[in-house]
């Protein structure tokens, strides 16, 4: 017969999120559009030439998929 207070006590480690999942998710979701808006706005802005503001009109996107489509 073994004694169990002899036994090594193994202790669960418990952890504490300081940020919980769903919020994670949340901040992951917004940095991305923050990224793909900075993006634009340095590659169509500033390195091609265009205007800044020019990213936020439908005819600007269709003349990149416009490029990007041509065969």
């Amino acid at each position: 017969m073994t004694d169990k207070s002899s036994e090594p006590q193994v202790h669960k480690r418990v952890r504490v999120r300081l940020i919980p999942i769903w919020l994670r998710l949340v901040l992951l979701l917004v940095s991305v559009v923050i990224c793909l808006i900075a993006g634009s706005a340095v590659g169509y802005g500033m390195l091609g030439g265009g205007n800044v503001g020019d990213i936020w009109k439908e005819s600007t996107w269709t003349h990149i998929v416009d490029l990007v489509d041509k065969k």
